[in-house]
Parts: structure tokens; C-alpha cells; sequence
């Protein structure tokens, strides 16, 4: 039986694209959050009601058009499977669940990814408040920096103190903001120059923000400089670096003199 509504019929192209059907999942969801968003609910009623419906859309669509994928989502038991699969989408169904619950914030996303036989193939970062979602399929144009003074983004609750001591050597400019999706995207936008973390993250915070990052051209690793390895048994990956290429020598350079206690 089908999951659709009428208003989410599956667009022709997304059948057999699957940047299309990234964005097009990335979206159902977004819109799905934005309607729980109008329901009245608040606080921890708000998150928790947010994470299980979007989870509840992106699972049924995956289930429905990528049957035989496998899934590696935030709201999901880990099915080890996805360990011997070729194909793996992994999920989050919503980054940033405290930007979400305090409405009228926008700093909160989708992220849908997947991941192809060892490599990301496919990444879409809706921002539904926004109104935008970000794809490999029509990969994004990194504007020209407009600022003089490199822009960091960190999280606006816990940003690391390492970062603020790399701040300092690079006389940079720490910017505020919730969701790693919404901070990698910043760079993408140009809001800022670089996404510095080292505070613990999982998979599914950063899979879909790094496919779309590395389509725009930007530098992503982790922070020693090394690659990012995704469908892993042990799903953490603490610590990433996304920013212009320009600055990426500096950033890796401090990382390896100063490290990021």
C-alpha cells in the first residue's frame, strides 16, 4: 500500500535518481516537521514528537522506493546488515532538535545521505524553515568570501575551547548557530568560512552536510587531516573540519601543533 498523500506524490525524475529522491525525502520530512512545529506542542513534547514523524516519513518512503537499501538512521535500531550492504542511506531525521523546539528558529535540518560501496554518493541538507534544501544533485556555488576576517561557526550552547584558542592564532570571528547540518551549509553560504567540531558527533550528524560540502568543493576532513569514513560497525565520528580550501592547511596545522583538549 502506498504512504502517499496526493501533495507527495514521488516526482518521476526521483525514481531513478537518487539525488532527486534525497531531496525529495529530505523535503517530505521538512514538511512534516513544520506541520508538528504548529501543533502547539513545546519543549521535550516538541522534539520528541518532531524526531519520531519525520523518521516516521523518511522510513515509509525508504521502504516504499529503495526497498532494497539498507538504513543507518539517528531514530532506528542499527541493523548490522548495512555492514555487508553495497548501498546504505544514513539518516537524520532531525539535526538540531533544540533550534526546533524553540520556535521561530531556523537553524535546524534534514539530512539524508547515502553511502555507495565505501564512498558518499548522495546528500541533501533540507533547512525547512528556510525553505532550502541543499543537494549533490545541483551542487551548490560557494560565493566569494565577503568578510575579512575568517568566520568559524560553533555550536551557540558548548563551543569548544580549542576552537576559540584557533580563533585567536587565525584572528577569526566564532559564529553562533545550532545543527551541524545548518553549520557545515553556513559555510556553504557563505554566513561562514569554516565548521570546526571536536565535541562527538555520530554518522548521521555529518554524512549528508559532508556529500554536499565536498559537491560545492570545500575542504572536508577530520581534524588531524584525515579522511572521513562513514558506514562503520562503531558509528561515531567525533570530530570534523569543513571550510573553504584556503584555510584548510591552517586549521589541520593547528589541530596537529595544539590538539583539541
Amino acid at each position: 500500500m502506498s504512504t502517499e498523500t496526493p501533495g507527495s506524490r514521488i516526482p518521476a525524475v526521483a525514481r531513478s535518481d537518487d539525488h532527486a529522491f534525497a531531496v525529495w525525502v529530505a523535503e517530505q520530512a521538512g514538511r512534516r516537521l513544520l506541520e508538528v512545529r504548529e501543533q502547539g506542542l513545546e519543549g521535550k513534547a516538541l522534539k520528541d514528537a518532531g524526531d519520531a514523524a519525520a523518521q516516521e516519513v523518511i522510513a515509509a518512503l525508504l521502504a516504499e522506493h529503495r526497498p532494497d537499501d539498507r538504513v543507518l538512521s539517528e531514530e532506528a535500531i542499527d541493523d548490522k546488515a548495512r555492514l555487508e550492504a553495497d548501498r546504505v542511506w544514513i539518516i537524520d531525521p532531525l539535526d538540531g532538535t533544540r533550534e526546533y523546539s524553540e520556535p521561530p528558529r531556523d537553524d535546524w535540518a534534514v539530512h539524508v545521505a547515502l553511502w555507495e560501496k565505501g564512498e558518499l554518493t548522495v546528500g541533501a541538507v533540507a533547512q525547512p524553515a528556510l525553505g532550502e534544501t541543499f543537494n549533490t544533485g545541483i551542487p551548490s556555488v560557494v560565493p566569494p568570501r565577503t568578510s575579512a576576517r575568517p568566520r568559524i561557526a560553533v555550536s551557540r550552547s558548548r563551543p569548544p575551547a580549542f576552537v576559540e584558542a584557533l580563533a585567536a592564532e587565525l584572528d577569526a570571528e566564532l559564529v553562533p548557530m545550532g545543527s551541524a547540518g545548518v553549520k557545515v551549509m553556513s559555510v556553504v553560504r557563505d554566513v561562514a568560512d569554516a565548521y570546526v567540531h571536536a565535541g562527538g558527533q555520530y554518522e548521521w550528524d555529518n554524512a549528508a552536510p559532508v556529500a554536499v560540502a565536498r559537491a560545492a568543493g570545500l575542504f572536508c576532513s577530520r581534524v588531524d587531516g584525515s579522511e572521513l569514513v562513514y558506514n562503520k560497525d562503531d558509528v561515531q565520528l567525533p570530530d570534523l573540519i569543513v571550510c573553504r580550501p584556503e584555510l584548510a592547511e591552517s586549521i589541520v596545522d593547528f589541530v596537529r601543533r595544539h590538539g583539541t583538549d
